[in-house]
């Protein structure tokens, strides 16, 4: 089959289709849509950009065309279950530009906003819900939803709905569904618990896979940059200040990261956002808008947006950390080859990435090519620009906070309020201090022709004893290059 006319499918939707400009299905679709038409359960392989959503839509909407049924209260005959806010979205509208010409409702919850609303959405019942796992058992516990009518079930992005925790979440909500119903499970990956899960969900499912999770890459042409990590904010903005980056995301490893990233961008002159799981659903929303209309064209996200932004136009993806994940890497460098188009990739790598650099090209099979700092590139920021690092025109303090010679103080929080902060606390000022009192009234005088070491009476022919090093910097960081991924993904936030 080379065209939507080929499959059977109602004229309302191919009408629809024509209005959107769609005349050849993608391979998933061209796969997908004749067994999901004849009602059987599949079980899918495919990234996100390969036209997926389209591949379980337009037979779901064929199906419902051809079978109207009265809506009942507080339930659905259509369940989408998709892992983020922003790819449940984009779902809930691809729905709806498809059925147009249909008599169908399309509703979408999520976490992050007024649930009241939603239930009021759900009480005359809809014909597709789509939904995110943790909001989809609120309702449920709430009984302003019942899963009892459920005709069809969809599974989308299965291996990042393990990823951020859903596991519990979607082993309940199967229990609640009909067994007499058709599933139609998707996946990027397909692992022996992916696997295992997808048993849960199907009943003898006709198997489908296109384009492995490798191959994206090849549609994109990639580079990677050796930088310090303490210079890869100037080489970003130096990279941003070339006219033909039209529009970029930017990955980071921590939502801090991304913040910080943003601030930095801010402080140079260029517009950007952050998208992460801290942001609410309304900045969430803003920060795409600006990026999909072209007013923000620098969207700083976390791995949670590499399957959930699908905004046409991406010309650069710019790697500012390395994901430790392999396929993460694919999947966010494939938000710039949409479709079987191609972009371009940039990949910033310090010395401690460099493993995880390896890790990308074993799965990729592809060597990325090296590319050089950009000539004239500006040198590190000035030292009191980081956190724990003498401030310019400030003495580092010699025992307070000093781990050694020749090395920064302390990041510890206190160190860095100066006397009067710690005198109020009571603390030791990094380690020569004795606690419970003023940091001078209780040091004891020294004897004729010594020096004190921080309050420390010297033994008779003994130097100072060099002052211990500073607390862990676990006390005084707040989160950045610690956070890892999944403090992000929580379940009923979503």
């Amino acid at each position: 089959m080379t065209l939507f006319t080929d499959f059977g499918l109602a004229q309302p939707i191919l009408k629809a289709l024509a209005a959107e400009g769609y005349e050849k299905p993608t391979p998933i679709q061209a796969q997908t849509i004749p067994y999901a038409m004849e009602g059987r359960d599949v079980c899918g392989i495919a990234q996100t950009g390969t036209g997926k959503t389209a591949a379980f839509a337009l037979p779901i909407l064929h199906c419902l065309s051809q079978d109207p049924k009265p809506r009942q209260r507080k339930s659905a005959r259509v369940l989408v279950l998709s892992p983020t806010r922003e790819l449940s979205g984009q779902i809930a509208d691809s729905f709806r530009a498809y059925g147009r010409n249909l008599k169908l409702t399309t509703t979408v919850v999520f976490g992050g906003v007024t649930i009241s609303r939603q239930e009021k959405e759900l009480a005359g019942g809809v014909d597709v819900l789509v939904a995110t796992p943790g909001r989809l058992l609120d309702l449920v516990d709430r009984k302003s939803l019942t899963l009892r009518d459920i005709e069809i079930l969809v599974l989308d992005e299965a291996d990042q709905m393990l990823d951020l925790g859903f596991i519990h979440a979607l082993k309940r909500i199967v229990t609640l569904l009909p067994k007499e119903r058709q599933s139609l499970f998707f996946s990027a990956t397909m692992p022996k618990t992916i696997s295992t899960l997808a048993d849960s969900f199907l009943r003898d499912p006709a198997h489908v896979a296109v384009t492995p999770v490798a191959t994206t890459a090849e549609r994109v042409e990639q580079s990677v940059i050796f930088v310090p990590t303490n210079r890869k904010q100037v080489l970003l903005e130096t990279l941003l200040r070339d006219p033909s980056i039209d529009r970029v995301l930017v990955f980071t490893r921590t939502k801090h990261g991304a913040d910080k990233v943003v601030r930095g961008l801010d402080k140079a002159g260029i517009v950007g956002a952050a998208i992460h799981g801290n942001k609410s659903q309304p900045q969430r929303e803003r920060a795409l808008a600006g990026f999909r209309d072209g007013s923000c064209r620098v969207l700083v996200a976390t791995d949670i947006a590499a399957r959930g932004i699908d905004v046409e136009g991406v010309t650069h993806v710019i790697n500012y950390d390395l994901p430790n994940v392999p396929e993460s890497y694919v999947h966010r460098i494939g938000r710039t080859a949409r479709a079987g188009a191609t972009g371009l990739a940039i990949s910033f790598c310090n010395d401690e990435e460099k493993a995880y650099l390896k890790d990308i090209e074993k799965l990729t099979r592809l060597k990325v090519p090296v590319m050089p700092l950009p000539e004239g590139l500006p040198a590190a920021p000035a030292p009191s620009e980081h956190r724990g690092e003498p401030q310019r025109g400030r003495p580092a303090p010699h025992a307070r906070g000093h781990q050694g010679h020749g090395q920064p103080r302390s990041a510890d929080p206190n160190a860095e309020k100066g006397p009067k902060r710690r005198r109020r606390r009571g603390g030791k000022p990094g380690g020569g201090q004795p606690q419970g009192g003023h940091p001078a009234a209780n040091q004891p005088r020294p004897a004729h022709g010594q020096k004190s070491a921080q309050g420390q009476r010297p033994q008779q022919g003994q130097r100072p004893a060099q002052a211990k090093s500073a607390p862990s910097r676990s006390d005084g960081r707040r989160g950045d290059g610690a956070q890892v991924a999944w403090l992000e993904k929580s379940p009923r936030r979503r």
